[in-house]
């Protein structure tokens, strides 16, 4: 009997032992049988289709006193959550900057971004910048500009053609900034200047 009672004392001291061995072999075996139950959560993937679609809207935007500051509108137009784009047909534009310079624009077809920083002009993109101060005005022609609402440019990589009052110049890039009529291009640029119409007494 004495033999039999150290062993059950012996047996007692490794008793948690034990115990804990059976609960992390247990534990595995339910990891190694049910790895799905653990497995994160895979993203579920955005819709390539639109998710919504407009015809004749207008969006407008206005600054702190109320005055309009941009206005986008369009024939029709489809929106894509993948790209968070809208792709709009007809689409015409309307821009003031603070300094009051006024833009004008449209095209067969555009894109503009959801926050509507950037809005892209695609086939027989038009714009005019109309008279400003002393600046004359400024009509910007090509198949693709790039409008930048919030920082008053619009930008082409495309062969672009630019008449300035009376003066045209074609070029294969172009920077504009519409609110103070500054621009700049570049690649091959060509121009036709001109003479100034003397004042009249």
């Amino acid at each position: 009997m004495n033999f039999v009672y150290r062993l059950l004392d012996r047996l007692s001291v490794y008793l948690p032992l034990i115990v804990m061995a059976l609960l992390a072999l247990s534990s595995w075996w339910l990891v190694r049988s049910a790895p799905e139950l653990l497995a994160p959560p895979s993203d579920k993937p955005l819709r390539q289709d639109p998710d919504y679609r407009l015809e004749n809207f207008s969006v407008k935007s206005f600054d702190e006193n109320g005055r309009m500051t941009r206005e986008v509108s369009g024939d029709k137009a489809q929106h894509y959550p993948a790209t968070e784009d809208l792709h709009i047909q007809q689409i015409r534009i309307y821009a003031e900057s603070e300094s009051g310079a006024r833009m004008n624009a449209r095209s067969d077809q555009g894109i503009a971004t959801d926050d509507g920083a950037k809005v892209t002009l695609i086939d027989n993109a038009y714009a005019i910048r109309h008279p400003f101060n002393t600046s004359p005005k400024i009509e910007l022609r090509g198949q693709r500009l790039v409008a930048l609402p919030d920082e008053d440019r619009v930008l082409s990589s495309d062969p672009v053609h630019m008449t300035r009052d009376r003066d045209e110049f074609t070029a294969d890039t172009m920077d504009f900034n519409s609110n103070t009529g500054e621009y700049r291009l570049q690649g091959r640029v060509r121009g036709t200047l001109q003479p100034k119409t003397p004042a009249r007494k």
